[in-house]
């Protein structure tokens, strides 16, 4: 096996592995080993993410927008809802970006956000095309209609430009037009900071979601029920921070607290995009981990 096929499969071990570990940890909220909605089990998001690998380990050879539209095929062939859209979309340009090194090594973090950003502002029409295609088919919820290169229509923009008039609504979209700063300077900071500090890597993972949430009001709870709730949530997280997050008895207390809050009968109160920013920030950190920095 040559020495790009084997960062190849790197990579997508680690997409794969993100999407596990992130599904496991006690994130207030969301699907975890702990809780499960009516519509998506626990299980569900396990052989997501199992589902995702053979698209990724492509990546470096695929365009962004085939990747996209393959790994939302697979997820569809194994389960019959959304569970990782939003982390397709997320993962797709970051696997490419990890494996532009003709050498077949991954590239380093300190150059990653670089060339991810000329990826992102590369993106072409088709891309746009295959991924509106995976939108309709994923079908995520809370999407609603948009005056704008909508996605029941066929684009005629690119997937940059796509993601640019969407930005305000979504924050992964947000992520593509400003080279996925919350991933690279809110999410993967928090994670690496929070490991750093004694935590063990599940409840590290959820330092790093709520240090997003606290953040960036998530934008999945936003088109459910409005930004003023998707903000009064971000204050939530950042009560729990306050009083030491995964770190103090307090922090913990407030926490469980959190959850209990966040759990409503239809799961209005999900923060989804939030867990989708926490996964591509571990991939990030998993990277980061096998390479110097």
């Amino acid at each position: 096996m040559g020495a790009q096929s084997k960062a190849a499969k790197r990579i997508a071990h680690m997409a794969q592995m993100a999407c596990l570990l992130e599904v496991s940890a006690p994130k207030p909220g969301n699907v975890n080993r702990q809780h499960d909605f009516a519509d998506s089990r626990f299980e569900d998001f396990l052989l997501s993410a199992l589902a995702i690998g053979p698209a990724l380990e492509k990546a470096g050879r695929a365009s962004i927008g085939q990747t996209i539209l393959r790994a939302t095929r697979d997820t569809r062939r194994s389960v019959g809802t959304n569970t990782n859209l939003g982390i397709i979309l997320l993962l797709a340009p970051l696997a490419k970006a990890c494996l532009l090194d003709q050498g077949g090594q991954a590239i380093n973090i300190g150059k990653l956000r670089q060339a991810l950003g000329e990826l992102l502002s590369n993106l072409t029409v088709e891309d746009a095309k295959k991924a509106y295609a995976a939108i309709r088919l994923a079908h995520p919820g809370g999407l609603g209609r948009s005056p704008q290169a909508d996605v029941a229509q066929q684009p005629d923009i690119t997937l940059f430009q796509a993601m640019l008039l969407a930005q305000e609504r979504d924050a992964v979209a947000r992520e593509y037009v400003t080279d996925f700063a919350i991933t690279f300077t809110i999410g993967y900071p928090a994670l690496r900071d929070a490991r750093e500090g004694g935590a063990e890597l599940s409840m590290a993972i959820v330092q790093a979601y709520l240090s997003i949430l606290r953040k960036v009001p998530d934008t999945l709870i936003a088109r459910k029920r409005g930004f003023d709730v998707a903000n009064q949530v971000s204050g939530w997280a950042a009560q729990v921070l306050d009083a030491g997050g995964v770190f103090t008895e307090q922090g913990l207390q407030a926490l469980a607290t959190f959850d209990q809050r966040l759990r409503d009968e239809g799961h209005t109160l999900n923060p989804g995009t939030t867990a989708d920013l926490t996964t591509a920030s571990l991939f990030l950190f998993l990277h980061g981990k096998f390479i110097s920095i």
